[in-house]
């Protein structure tokens, strides 16, 4: 099948109580490993990138090769555009082939945040485009966005409420504690601000910062209605730490081909690892796409 809107996927994991896994690639080896690993395990999927890596790869190379993996796979593949500030960008690569966008305008008062949402929200649901919007700032680094800890703001429920009424944003990111990056010690999530968001909205809810949650709060989170969980720095992490030791190990390979293979296993093993955390691991048939 080709790539798909994210909307059907995150609706079902919503219902049904588990949460689908969007994984930040770099590189088309760490696309590869991700979805083999949703394969393997028959979970649906979502690949995403940052503003810095459609730069660094380019938007038409990103989607050519998302679009491939899509069309080889049985399970239901959809292609996110994450944290981009640029509404002139989120449309070139809607247009380009991916098929959910974020709008990040959390740094704005609630009233800018709501206009900017909206405008992209009117492009995207004539393009059939999931869109995820923020409230709140979630913490540290992301791409080039950083957000200092003392700068951090938790989403306020009747906000989030209003939000998605004034915007008609189809996925929402609230801040509830968490953070980008790998944490320090461990998170402080507000699970009692994710149930009360959950309990004033329908759509789904996004995990950002995903990377080193312990395991028991990632479940916690998502039995409270997070349905899509956001995996960047350890992916990236451990794709480049098995490549730092095959040069340990190996040092005179300069066959890209020898080092990159363990790191597309250390990739995939740790894909499998979010996915079953999730639950998503089966669930790809339960999804009807669009």
């Amino acid at each position: 099948m080709g790539l798909v809107s994210s909307t059907p996927m995150l609706m079902e994991a919503r219902k049904n109580g588990y949460a689908v896994v969007a994984f930040n690639v770099h590189t088309i080896e760490m696309m590869q490993a991700v979805v083999d690993a949703a394969e393997e395990l028959q979970a649906p999927l979502i690949l995403q990138t940052t503003v810095g890596t459609v730069k660094h790869l380019g938007m038409d190379y990103i989607t050519a090769a998302a679009k491939v993996a899509a069309a080889q796979a049985s399970i239901p593949i959809a292609l996110h555009l994450d944290h981009c500030q640029d509404f002139e960008l989120i449309a070139q690569c809607m247009r380009s082939g991916y098929t959910s966008v974020m709008i990040d305008a959390s740094m704005h008062p609630f009233a800018e945040n709501v206009k900017r949402t909206r405008k992209v929200v009117e492009l995207a649901s004539a393009l059939g485009v999931n869109v995820e919007a923020e409230l709140g700032k979630v913490g540290g680094v992301e791409d080039d966005i950083v957000v200092d800890e003392a700068d951090a703001l938790l989403a306020d429920p009747a906000e989030c409420e209003l939000f998605i009424e004034l915007t008609g944003v189809s996925t929402l990111a609230p801040a509830i504690g968490t953070a980008h990056g790998i944490y320090k010690g461990e998170p402080n999530i507000d699970f009692t601000r994710i149930a009360e968001i959950a309990g004033k909205v329908e759509v789904p809810l996004v995990l950002h910062g995903g990377s080193g949650i312990p395991a028991a709060q990632v479940q916690r989170s998502v039995s409270l209605g997070m349905a899509k969980m956001n995996v960047a720095t350890e992916l990236k992490n451990a794709f480049s730490e098995s490549i730092k030791q095959s040069f340990i190990d190996h040092p005179s390979e300069l066959d890209p081909r020898k080092y990159m293979v363990p790191a597309k296993e250390a990739v995939k093993k740790l894909a499998m690892e979010k996915i079953q955390l999730c639950g998503s691991a089966g669930k790809a048939n339960a999804v009807q796409t669009r």
